[in-house]
C-alpha cells in the first residue's frame, strides 16, 4: 500500500517550516499565523469553534489566542446578546499582518501546484478534500473518546 499520509506529513512539515522561518521577523510562533488568519477570514469566531475548525484541543488554541492578544494582533470582545461569550476579532496590526500571511501561502499553493494542469488541481482538490473528510469523521470519533479499532 502507498502511504499517502506520510508524504502530506512531509508537504505540510515543510510548508509550516518555511513559514515558521519567514514569519519569525513577525514575531508569532509556531502556528500562529494559522489562527490569525482564521479569526481575520471568520471574524467574531469564537474559540471553541475556532479550535474545531483547526482540529486542535481548547487550551492548544486559548494558549494561541492569549499570545496573539497580548502581541495585540486580536482582541476579544463580548457577545452583544450572551456577554459570557468572547468573540475574536482581529486588530489593524493583525489584519495587516494576516494579509502578508495569506500572500505567502498563495505563493506556497503556486509553487506547491506548479506543473499541474488545471483539470489536475481539480481533481487532486477533490481527492484531497475527500482525505480531509475521511481524517475529520476520524478525528470526531477519536476526539469524543472513542477508539479506532485497527
Amino acid at each position: 500500500m502507498i502511504d499517502i499520509l506520510r508524504d502530506i506529513g512531509v508537504i505540510a512539515r515543510s510548508l509550516d517550516s518555511i513559514a515558521n522561518i519567514e514569519f519569525k521577523d513577525l514575531n508569532l510562533t509556531r502556528g500562529q499565523y494559522l489562527y490569525l488568519v482564521r479569526i481575520k477570514e471568520n471574524a467574531g469566531i469564537i474559540p471553541d469553534n475556532l479550535s474545531e475548525m483547526i482540529k486542535v484541543d481548547r487550551t492548544t488554541a486559548s494558549r494561541a489566542i492569549q499570545k496573539l492578544e497580548r502581541n495585540g494582533l486580536i482582541e476579544k470582545r463580548a457577545d452583544s446578546v450572551n456577554k459570557k461569550i468572547k468573540r475574536l476579532f482581529t486588530t489593524l496590526k493583525g489584519d495587516e499582518l494576516a494579509e502578508y500571511i495569506v500572500k505567502e501561502n498563495l505563493y506556497s499553493n503556486k509553487i506547491a501546484l506548479q506543473g499541474l494542469s488545471d483539470e489536475e488541481v481539480k481533481i487532486f482538490s477533490r481527492i484531497l478534500n475527500k482525505i480531509k473528510q475521511n481524517t475529520e469523521t476520524d478525528w470526531d470519533f477519536v476526539k469524543k473518546g472513542n477508539k479506532r479499532d485497527y
